[in-house]
């Protein structure tokens, strides 16, 4: 995945360049003065695959060792090198010059350094400033070339923003070079790139306003200056000497653009200076307002005396000359600048000497509803009438009786009467509206409105919408799920749901106290596990979910048993009656996995796995489905047999590992969407993978339509939480999710003390078609020898197989030595990648344990692109220092996350406490020895429970070897303790077993 950088680059704009974290072998020795072509540069036409924009190149100064430059994880990698230290040399690298909007809309396909964070938030302050209207028109004037320019204007909390700005500039965003050996000033940059932004930005607002806001209309130099202030072309073709008078002029403004010292501000204040009958006399509740007219006042306050607010009157007569440095300019410059805020004020400075607008009535509710607050966020004054209640809003109001949830639960099953009766009504803030109110507001037919003696704003459409909405079948009772998305806002009605007043299980989802609050259910005889209290509120929660028929996604961290939890609610519901066979999802790894937990807690269900080439189609098919309760399959095989499996109507559709469907467009996202079921649920530990879309594609799969369409999701929670850090709508959005998703991590105090000191875990991959292939190869020529050998050339023989096949089910690379990229070309390597990015997301610290170093060198570079982590390995081939430098920053916490160990060099003598995950990717098959290579972090210090993961491949070498070991536990220590070597006794037909490969090893 390559990685995307940003520089500011004067005269040009913004750039964009990017690099493959690789390490190229050295170019010839050359002078640190010539620049020669990155090695690892991503070409122009990659590039403008992931962003639109103008091909270029530029010339970078970047750290740089034996004649290549340092990938960017070099560069910033911890620990001592050997050598001398690296030196700035320039480098020609392919660029796009993009637009700065490009930096709010990024690509999946690639990553992202701090530079590009960087210079998206210089295009957000040049963005607020022009929001703001902290902007000010000037002339540029070089030699005899002049143009017109908005600049910014910096003052208060801008000047500190921009020196942080300054200041937190990265290495990569001022790497350009502008002479030999030297780069560009952070301070030179910032200013040119907020300068260059802010001008665009203005003009891109006067183009869009509405209405129409025209500066052309001046005549002489002022006009032409004007008039290119606006337009495309901001040259300004006039004498020298015109040149000249108007500079002069127009650099009084940038005297005092850049400082703290500001005489006074405009305020603006709305009033209602009559009515053709006076209603809010004679009738205080007068709901219609008609003949109120609105006036807009201009006024300004000065500085000097803040309690003095000044009128044009007193401004255009001259009253406030001694209070104010030259007030009619100030006045007008306050204006002007707030033109460019709200557009409505544009028609008023066409005046002469403005004092004051009259506005309609339309006017006047989109200023009080949306001008003023754009006015204040800029810094002006405003005063609203003391009968203005901007706060209040027209709403529904929903009052829900249900029944109670434990009840749900108990009964196992909700009758339509009983689910719940509801009444709506329309309020005002705290102010129920009556019918025949209700109707004479409707007939006003405006949308600035007196309500009991206070205006306020409505949208007639919506109002009448709502008036029908109330008379329209009030008694048809809703789905529970029609009924939450009412109450979240993501189903449609005509005016907003604000106040929801609840009992019953509705009254307990909405304050969530349904996760707290469920009592246990009794399960059946025939489930043989005993769960821990918080796996026993699960099957409950689990439970009431079911029986409302709303979806669920029990997203517990790894290891709290999950599979448990659902077998416990299947075999519950079979104990009650239920007869209709449920579908499981699982990736091909997890197969096995279903089928041994089933046998071992709930023998009772019949479990039918459907893959594989000899899977059964048509009435075979149904048939054996008939026959199960639980029909568990791969996600790849229900997309290709949708159209069979979319025609039962199963009684819960299950996804294992739900992130495979995190993106709704694929094809199996697709297909799964048509199996009909009662009930569905989804098991994942990581809800969030990469974006907030993931939790939209499977919470709407749950429950379609609960969070809205997909671009009414992205634009009410993805877009503020994940580029703006919005941390409401962030709660917004976990209180909308919280009653379909129920999670639980290792660290909650509740969990901790009921889980074991270590958890054990056989982790299940399948090798891909590749590795299938070459395995077999290995197995049929390492036969024929073993076959023809005797004594200690048929054990060297049998010790190479192992090792083949061993490397085989690493990696191809690994077996090859080739030096070829890893890819998707191993399945280990796949499930490691899954594994690791979702104990990563759950902040856990991981080590991997191998046998080979040389798997470990493959590993670090792909894993680190992958992941985008730093990824460490302790090998042998570590000085002291090196090693116990590593081990420092993994166990302090500001090292690498996941530490790569081999097994001879990291087995023993070291403590990892800091970690409470360990995999082991290659099998040494001496338990001893992997049982000592655990104890790095399962060891006395250690406070958190450690999860073990051993990688078997089901059907391979390691498959078989794992139930030997089982079979012959009691002699593991003395028989197996010595290695492979135990192997090379086997007669050959048992050996042949031992190394043939199954038909389950291969993923279809």
């Amino acid at each position: 995945m390559p990685l995307v950088h940003a520089l500011w680059s004067p005269g040009r704009g913004l750039l964009l360049w990017a690099e493959r974290d690789q390490a190229p072998t050295g170019t010839s020795s050359r002078s640190v003065l010539v620049a020669l072509s990155h090695p690892f540069a991503v070409s122009s036409a990659e590039l403008t695959a992931l962003h639109p924009g103008k091909p270029t190149s530029v010339t970078l100064l970047l750290p740089s060792r034996a004649n290549r430059p340092l990938a960017s994880a070099e560069a910033t990698a911890g620990g001592k090198r050997r050598g001398s230290g690296p030196s700035l040399r320039p480098w020609s690298v392919p660029a796009l010059v993009v637009d700065a909007s490009e930096l709010e809309d990024l690509d999946d396909s690639a990553s992202y350094g701090s530079s590009v964070t960087y210079l998206r938030a210089v295009a957000r302050l040049a963005t607020d400033l022009v929001r703001r209207g902290r902007v000010l028109p000037t002339l540029v004037r070089r030699g005899d070339v002049a143009e017109a320019r908005w600049r910014p204007v910096l003052q208060g909390v801008d000047f500190v923003a921009f020196d942080a700005l300054v200041a937190a500039m990265p290495p990569a965003g001022r790497a350009e070079q502008v002479a030999p050996s030297t780069g560009a000033s952070p301070r030179a940059l910032v200013t040119d790139a907020l300068h260059t932004l802010v001008d665009a930005a203005v003009r891109d607002r006067l183009a869009r306003a509405e209405p129409p806001v025209d500066l052309r209309a001046g005549r002489g130099a002022a006009g032409v200056w004007l008039a290119a202030l606006q337009g495309g072309a901001p040259r300004v073709e006039l004498p020298l000497d015109e040149l000249g008078v108007l500079a002069d002029a127009i650099a009084k403004w940038d005297e005092v653009a850049d400082t703290d010292v500001v005489d006074g501000r405009a305020c603006f204040r709305l009033a209602e200076v009559g009515t053709l009958r006076r209603a809010a006399e004679d009738d205080p509740d007068d709901q219609t307002g008609d003949g109120t007219k609105w006036q807009l006042q201009f006024l300004l306050r000065a500085t000097a005396d803040p309690s003095l607010l000044l009128s044009a009157g007193q401004i255009w007569s001259g009253e406030a000359t001694g209070l104010v440095r030259d007030p009619k300019g100030l006045f007008v410059a306050e204006l002007g600048r707030a033109a460019l805020v709200e557009p409505m004020l544009a028609p008023a400075l066409r005046r002469t000497r403005p004092a004051e607008y009259d506005l309609t009535v339309e006017e006047a509710e989109q200023f009080l509803t949306s001008g003023a607050n754009r006015l204040v966020e800029a810094g002006f004054e405003v005063q609203l009438p003391a009968t203005w209640d901007g706060r209040r809003r027209l709403a529904l109001r929903l009052s829900v009786r249900s029944t109670p949830s434990e009840q749900v639960v108990a009964r196992n099953r909700v009758g339509r009467d009983e689910l719940a009766t509801f009444r709506w009504s329309i309020a005002v803030g705290d102010d129920e509206i009556g019918e025949e109110e209700l109707a004479r507001l409707v007939a006003a037919k405006t949308s600035l409105v007196r309500l009991r003696g206070r205006w306020i704003s409505v949208d007639a459409d919506r109002l009448r919408a709502g008036l029908e909405y109330l008379r329209r079948d009030p008694h048809r009772r809703p789905t529970a799920a029609e009924l939450l998305e009412l109450v979240h806002l993501t189903r449609e009605t005509p005016l907003p749901v604000t106040d929801v007043r609840a009992d019953g299980w509705v009254g307990d989802v909405l304050a969530e106290r349904v996760h707290r609050e469920l009592r246990p259910v009794e399960l059946p005889p025939s489930f043989r596990a005993t769960l821990r209290p918080y796996q026993q509120r699960g099957v409950a929660w689990l439970a009431f979910m079911a029986t409302l028929g709303l979806g669920a996604c029990l997203a517990d961290d790894m290891g709290l048993g999950k599979t448990v939890q659902t077998l416990a609610l299947e075999a519950l519901e079979r104990a009650d009656g239920e007869c209709r066979p449920t579908l499981v999802l699982c990736p091909m790894s997890l197969v096995g996995m279903w089928q041994r937990e089933a046998a071992n807690f709930a023998p009772d269900l019949r479990v039918l796995a459907h893959h594989g080439g000899a899977r059964a189609h048509g009435d075979a098919l149904a048939e054996q489905v008939a026959a199960a309760d639980l029909v568990v399959t791969t996600y790849a095989t229900a997309a290709r047999d949708a159209d069979e499996l979319a025609e039962v109507t199963w009684r819960r559709l299950v996804l294992d590992e739900a992130h495979a469907i995190k993106n709704a467009d694929t094809v199996t996202a697709k297909a799964v969407r048509r199996f009909p079921a009662g009930h569905r649920l989804a098991l994942t530990g990581t809800p969030v993978e990469n974006r907030l879309a993931d939790l939209w594609s499977v919470l709407d799969l749950l429950n379609p339509g609960l969070l809205g369409s997909r671009a009414g999701f992205r634009q009410r929670f993805a877009v503020p939480i994940e580029r703006r850090g919005d941390t409401a709508t962030a709660a917004e959005l976990r209180r909308l999710t919280q009653p379909y998703l129920l999670r639980r991590v290792k660290t909650d105090p509740a969990i901790v003390p009921e889980l074991p000191e270590k958890i054990e875990l056989r982790q299940e991959y399948r090798l891909t078609r590749e590795q299938g292939t070459l395995y077999r190869a290995i197995v049929d020529e390492m036969m024929t020898k073993i076959e023809n050998s005797q004594g200690i050339k048929r054990r060297g023989h049998i010790l190479a197989a192992i090792t083949k096949l061993k490397q085989v089910c690493n990696h191809p690379a690994h077996l090859l030595h080739d030096g070829s990229p890893l890819g998707r070309r191993s399945g280990k390597v796949s499930r490691l990648e899954e594994l690791l990015a979702e104990m990563l997301a759950a902040g856990d610290r991981v080590l991997c344990f191998t046998q080979y170093a040389e798997f470990g060198h493959l590993l670090v570079p792909h894993l680190a692109d992958r992941l985008g982590a730093e990824v460490g390995f302790l090998h042998g081939g570590l000085a002291k220092g090196a090693r116990d430098a590593l081990v420092a920053r993994f166990q302090a916490g500001d090292g690498p996350r996941i530490l790569l160990l081999s097994l001879k060099a990291g087995g023993s003598g070291l403590t990892l406490t800091a970690a409470s995950q360990v995999l082991h990717l290659d099998r040494w098959w001496n338990p001893a020895v992997e049982n000592q290579a655990t104890d790095r972090a399962f060891r006395i210090g250690q406070g958190r429970t450690v999860q073990v993961r051993k990688f078997v491949c089901p059907g391979t070498i390691e498959d078989h070897i794992d139930t030997l070991i089982a079979k012959k536990r009691a002699l593991a220590g003395m028989v197996v303790g010595e290695g492979d070597s135990w192997l090379t006794e086997l007669s050959t037909d048992t050996l042949r077993g031992v190394l043939t490969l199954g038909a389950e090893a291969i993923d279809d």
